[in-house]
């Protein structure tokens, strides 16, 4: 670490954000007082490093060492904010791991021949507003003006409210193809959501591609009524044809080797002695291919279809949002793989996933790359996510080689 510099903390410096206390989980949500402490500490590491720090329209936090405007610039970082109880490893190591990894490089006086830069892109797991990547999708043109300033959150704030109400001006938002054109290569470091490391007994390893992943919105509607004086052939229950359809999703995950997950409920009036009127549902599917999601995706909606009828039920099926597949840059990808074996004559392993990131947003601008570190539990958007102190660290010295390859000479 660089004297005088306060070292970077897992899971943040300062008064801790709320976790509540049934299951010691965090809930960082984008422009909530928990997200405004996150962007007070990174702007405190940035500026007790020297760098320079800024916010561009779309509220994502930038720490910048040498001159943006030179161009061909090294950017490293992921995101702070949670997914509801979420863990402590996702997002913010990859933020924290990359002002570790710059306190590395100057303790090895490297010497560098690019601009580097820190990012802390905002509301990246979407837990608010419905979307993933809100803060890299309005970067990249993925996200327009009018359909960021359409999303809402469960108590109908809207997205524009929500950055006024926390300094922020949601009528500056949108593409921002000039700060694209200034960035030569994002790598983002990430603790890994599954256990092919563990499996393999490597502590790091460099992603290759991201599974075709969306979010699909299911109502069933149907009639309320009461529940102890309708008779049961009389009832038009949306609740069992949305039952049925969460297990038809796991039936066609399996057949096809894919995942589906019916995680979000929302149910009208919500009663417990009267019948729903509404039950809203929410899954999120992810395959290796296109092909194959479009399959699971399918095969799932004609079940509910199917069942809805049987019940009396109308339906609505309604795509939120959509990534197709990432494939990461070959020749950026083959780089890491050059430099992180470059001494040692080891093969790091490649490996898919199944995660969404702003990486994978971003490739369609600018080459990227990803850094995954050893999660021995396998488990992520959850309290029992988990990465060893020694893989941690095994994770800032690749990230550190990585940008001394890229950005120093």
């Amino acid at each position: 670490m660089s004297r005088g510099v306060p070292p970077p903390r897992w899971g943040g410096g300062g008064p801790p954000p709320p976790r509540p206390p049934a299951s010691g989980g965090y809930r960082r949500y984008a422009w909530t007082g928990a997200d405004a402490e996150c962007r007070a500490w990174f702007k405190e590491q940035a500026e007790a490093r020297g760098l320079v720090h800024e916010v561009d329209r779309n509220g994502n936090q930038w720490a910048w060492l040498g001159d943006p405007a030179a161009g061909d610039a090294v950017v490293t970082g992921s995101h702070l904010d949670s997914v509801p109880d979420g863990g402590a490893f996702d997002g913010p190591l990859g933020v924290v791991s990359s002002f570790a990894a710059l306190d590395e490089l100057r303790g090895r006086g490297a010497r560098f021949t690019k601009p580097l830069a820190i990012v802390n892109f905002g509301d990246e797991e979407g837990a608010r507003f419905g979307l993933a990547c809100v803060g890299s999708r309005l970067t990249s043109g993925q996200l327009t003006v009018e359909q960021a300033h359409r999303l809402t959150d469960g108590e109908g704030i809207s997205l524009p409210q929500a950055m006024e109400a926390a300094g922020y001006d949601p009528d500056a938002v949108g593409a921002d193809p000039e700060r694209l054109s200034r960035i030569g290569a994002f790598v983002e470091l990430h603790v890994e959501q599954g256990r092919a490391l563990d499996l393999s007994g490597d502590r790091v390893g460099i992603a290759s591609a991201i599974w075709p992943h969306g979010r699909w919105r299911f109502d069933f509607r149907g009639e309320a009524n009461h529940a102890g004086t309708t008779r049961l052939v009389d009832r038009r229950d949306p609740m069992l044809s949305y039952a049925e359809t969460v297990l038809a999703a796991r039936r066609e995950a399996e057949l096809a080797g894919a995942v589906a997950t019916f995680g979000k409920i929302s149910v009208e009036p919500n009663g417990v002695n009267a019948i729903p009127s509404l039950v809203r549902g929410w899954l999120d599917s992810r395959a290796a291919d296109q092909e194959t999601l479009d399959t699971v995706v399918g095969g799932i909606e004609k079940a509910a279809r199917e069942y809805a009828d049987a019940h009396g039920i109308d339906l609505d099926v309604v795509r939120e949002s959509f990534t197709p597949v990432v494939e990461f840059d070959h020749a950026l990808r083959d780089e890491l793989g050059r430099i992180l074996g470059k001494d040692t004559g080891l093969t790091v392993p490649v490996l898919g996933t199944g995660a969404g990131h702003d990486a994978g947003i971003l490739s369609g601008n600018i080459p990227t790359a990803m850094l995954f570190v050893r999660n021995p539990t396998g488990i992520s958007h959850s309290p029992a996510e988990f990465a060893p102190e020694d893989d941690c660290v095994a994770g800032v010295h690749a990230l550190a080689d990585v940008l001394e390859g890229l950005a120093c000479t």
